[in-house]
């Protein structure tokens, strides 16, 4: 099995923001809300444009059954309300191209994401891509582990470490300065 990484390069994102603009306004806000509020691919994909009118994105996680209340970032609100300008409530948010109003799918959104490995160079990218780089960037920005945590369901802080890639970053800054 291959290990999923976020993207950590803040410029990589920047350049995936600008490209996926222009080319897909669909991919852009997938991408765009992926990597701002960590939900799992299976989460994002079923959003309705009613599920994202207010201020949070309130759901119940399909993995956990869990209640999960998310505020939706300024920037994102503003990139969204353009995007649904012209959809109805029960619209998928997602809409695939197959079928009247269907979200697209997972193995779709996986080909989008492959898509941006090839075109800027990426390793590793997969669905959990967009949760984890949400994890990572946060992370960085915070240091905030328990709330990470929290944000993610997760039963301890050592899983959240490992999922967000931090534990690997860490061991190899350390090998990196090893010399005997």
């Amino acid at each position: 099995m291959n290990v999923v990484e976020p993207i950590r390069d803040r410029d990589t994102i920047t350049e995936i923001k600008r490209y996926l603009l222009v080319k897909n306004q669909r991919d852009y806000i997938l991408f765009f809300l992926g990597i701002n509020v960590g939900l799992r691919i299976s989460d994002l994909l079923r959003l309705k444009v009613r599920d994202i009118r207010g201020n949070h994105i309130v759901i119940r996680e399909q993995k956990t059954n869990k209640q999960k209340k998310i505020l939706i970032p300024k920037e994102v609100k503003r990139a969204l309300g353009m995007y649904v300008v012209d959809l109805d409530d029960q619209d998928y948010l997602f809409r695939s191209q197959k079928g009247i109003n269907r979200p697209i799918t997972r193995i779709t959104a996986y080909r989008i994401l492959k898509g941006l490995q090839e075109k800027f160079g990426l390793e590793n990218i997969g669905t959990h891509t967009l949760r984890k780089t949400f994890g990572y960037h946060f992370y960085k920005q915070f240091k905030d582990i328990v709330a990470l945590q929290k944000i993610f369901n997760h039963k301890d802080q050592k899983e959240t470490l490992i999922y967000i890639g931090i534990q690997q970053d860490e061991l190899d800054s350390k090998m990196l300065k090893f010399n005997l």
